[in-house]
C-alpha cells in the first residue's frame, strides 16, 4: 500500500509565523518516513511552497492544489496544521482545505473561527456555565471611555488584541492613565480588542486531543511566570516555572479537566487544543482556548505528553490517523 502524502502547513501572515515554523518543523522531525510521505508546506500571503526531506523548495500549485517533485505530480492525502494564527487558526485553511475535500488536524472552519475570536467565543462559553474574567470590548475608531473600563473591569486589566495569539500585543495595565498606550499597543495587532479584569490565582494549561472513541485529556501544567504575566518573554524565552503535572488539589484538577473536556465536545473541536485558566478560590476561570497550540521544544503541549508518557511521534501519527478517518 503506497504511503500518504502529508503536507505539514507552516508559516502563515501573522506575529506567530515564526513559532508555527518550529511547530511544524517539530513535526516534520517526529513524523515516520517509513510510514507517511512528508513534505513542508509553506504557507505565505501571495504564495504557497513545498519543502522536501532534503530542503528543496518547490512551487505549491494554489489552482489544482497540487506540486511536483522529480518528475511525478503530487497531491496531499492530509495536511497536519501547523498554522498559528492566520490562516491556520482562524478557519481560513480549514475551509480551503475543506473545498479540495482534504482532510487536516485542527478544527473545522466554524469551530476555529469562534475559538480564534476571544469575544465571541467567552460569550458562548459563559452561556455553557464557564466561569470567565469580567470583560468590555473596543474597537478601532470608537471613543475609549476610561472611566468606563475601570467600572466595569476595574484596575489592574488587561487589554488584549482579541485575534492574535502567543501573548503578542497583550498589555497589563495598572492606571488609568496608561490605557491610551495601551490599547495602541494592542490595537498594533488587531482592530478589535478585548479588555479583561486581572484575575488572582494559579494559571492552569490544559492539552486534550481526541483518538478513537476517547477524548484524552493531559496532565495539565501550572504556570509560575517571573514575569508580570505569561508573556511571550514568559512562553518563549524561559521566563517561567512550568510545573507538569501541576501540584494542586486533586478535585481542583478534576474540575479543570472536566471544563476542558465539556468545552472539547460541545464546541466540537478537532484534533489538540489547549484552554487555559485562572483558578480564583479553586474556581477555574477560562482565559481562551488555543485550537493550535504551540508544538516547539519550549511548547506546553509536548511537556505535557512527555509526563502522559505519550510519544511526539505516535502522537503525531494518532493526529493523523484520527484526521483521516474523520475524512473532514
Amino acid at each position: 500500500m503506497s504511503k500518504k502524502v502529508v503536507g505539514i502547513a507552516m508559516g502563515g501572515y501573522s506575529s506567530e509565523r515564526a513559532i508555527s515554523m518550529e511547530s511544524g518543523n517539530t513535526v516534520f522531525q517526529n513524523l515516520s518516513q517509513e510510514k507517511w510521505d512528508i513534505y513542508r508546506l509553506i504557507i505565505d500571503e501571495n504564495q504557497w511552497v513545498v519543502l522536501d526531506q532534503n530542503n528543496l523548495e518547490t512551487p505549491f500549485n494554489l489552482k489544482d492544489f497540487d506540486f511536483t517533485i522529480e518528475q511525478e505530480t503530487l497531491q496531499f492525502d492530509i495536511i497536519f496544521n501547523a498554522v498559528h494564527g492566520i490562516p491556520g487558526e482562524n478557519g481560513e485553511l480549514a475551509s480551503i482545505l475543506k473545498s479540495h475535500n482534504i482532510p487536516q488536524t485542527g478544527c473545522d472552519r466554524y469551530a476555529a473561527k469562534l475559538t480564534f475570536d476571544k469575544r465571541e467565543c467567552l460569550k458562548i462559553v459563559k452561556k455553557m456555565g464557564v466561569a470567565t474574567a469580567e470583560s468590555i470590548t473596543f474597537d478601532q475608531g470608537n471613543q475609549l471611555d476610561k472611566d468606563l473600563i475601570v467600572d466595569v473591569v476595574g484596575l489592574p486589566c488587561f487589554v488584549k488584541p482579541n485575534r492574535s495569539g502567543s501573548s503578542y500585543g497583550i498589555v497589563k495595565v495598572y492606571e488609568k492613565a496608561k490605557l491610551d498606550q495601551a490599547v495602541a499597543t494592542a490595537l498594533s495587532e488587531d482592530n478589535e480588542l478585548i479588555i479583561e479584569s486581572a484575575l488572582e490565582g494559579p494559571e492552569i494549561s490544559v492539552g486534550i486531543y481526541a483518538y478513537g472513541e476517547k477524548v484524552i485529556v493531559l496532565p495539565p501544567t501550572e504556570i509560575i511566570t517571573e514575569n508580570d504575566f505569561f508573556d511571550y518573554q514568559a512562553k518563549y524565552e524561559g521566563k517561567s516555572e512550568e510545573i507538569t503535572p501541576a501540584k494542586l488539589n486533586s478535585s481542583v484538577i478534576k474540575k479543570v479537566n472536566e471544563i476542558s473536556e465539556k468545552l472539547y465536545r460541545e464546541l466540537k473541536l478537532k484534533g489538540v487544543c489547549r484552554s487555559e485558566f485562572i483558578l480564583v478560590n479553586d474556581q477555574p476561570h477560562l482565559l481562551e482556548i488555543n485550537t493550535i497550540p504551540g508544538l516547539t521544544t519550549a511548547s506546553l503541549i509536548p511537556q505535557q505528553l512527555e509526563v502522559a508518557g505519550i510519544k511526539l511521534s505516535t502522537f503525531f501519527d494518532q493526529l493523523l490517523e484520527e484526521a483521516l478517518k474523520k475524512n473532514i
